[in-house]
């Protein structure tokens, strides 16, 4: 199933008083799997970003000014979207500005009904914890070194990990738990392989061998056989349980 990380950084809170994008990031994810099909822009808001935008995200208003406006990318921004499921974290606040730019632009909004909050998720998985991504990341040990500032494609990336997690999580190995534990040295066995002093004796009739030689030659050399096996013969020894006997 396809479905669309996003993530923005934007000038300010609230886009009903004139915030606006600055950038934008969606990440093509199929089974929760990224496939490496993305698109990501950096827009110049027509305005200047404050302060604690800047902190957040370190895109000024100088930095920006060369950049395309988001009517510039909008086509291309929802052709690679579709008409799939977008994954968010905080969404209402993402979608807010979204839909805003869109509205100006003379496109049409995208419904809500299209998204899944993965922080909707994480409060129904770990009520009263922190759920921001941070915490999220710490929580599943999901790497986020090098999130020094909050950045739309470096945190579209972390989300897909984090989405993975909040939806059942991935099998990392085969202890079938979602909690990583090293296995005790008591729970180690080790031994010496010894070698049988004289074959087990066969589990199925002489005739049944027989039988199976006689089917094996008729299917003859170009059977599908042939391919992983070596045509059997009279004198061939037979196998049986994975033993030659």
């Amino acid at each position: 199933m396809r479905e669309i990380a996003l993530d923005t950084e934007t000038t300010g809170l609230d886009p009903t008083k004139g915030d606006r994008l600055v950038e934008i990031a969606a990440i093509e994810i199929v089974n929760q799997i990224i496939t490496g099909a993305r698109f990501h822009a950096l827009l110049n808001p027509e305005r200047d970003i404050s302060n604690e935008a800047f902190r957040i995200h370190g895109h000024s208003t100088a930095s920006l000014r060369d950049k395309p406006l988001f009517s510039g990318i909008a086509d291309e921004f929802l052709a690679f979207i579709g008409q799939d499921r977008l994954v968010i974290h905080n969404a209402e606040f993402d979608m807010s500005f979204v839909n805003a730019e869109l509205t100006a632009c003379g496109r049409p909004g995208i419904p809500y009904e299209r998204v899944i909050d993965t922080l909707a998720l994480a409060r129904r998985r770990h009520p009263g914890a922190p759920n921001n991504l941070d915490a999220l990341c710490d929580r599943y040990r999901i790497d986020r070194s090098s999130r020094i500032k909050h950045g739309a494609l470096l945190d579209a990336e972390i989300l897909v990990e984090v989405y993975a997690e909040l939806a059942g999580g991935r099998q990392k190995s085969l202890l079938f738990s979602c909690d990583e534990k090293p296995i005790r040295p008591a729970m180690i066995v080790t031994g010496r392989s010894r070698n049988r002093s004289f074959p087990l004796p066969a589990r199925i009739a002489g005739w049944e061998s027989r039988l199976h030689r006689e089917h094996v030659v008729m299917l003859g050399e170009t059977a599908i056989w042939a391919k992983y096996a070596y045509p059997p013969t009279p004198s061939s020894p037979v196998l049986v349980d994975m033993r030659v006997v």
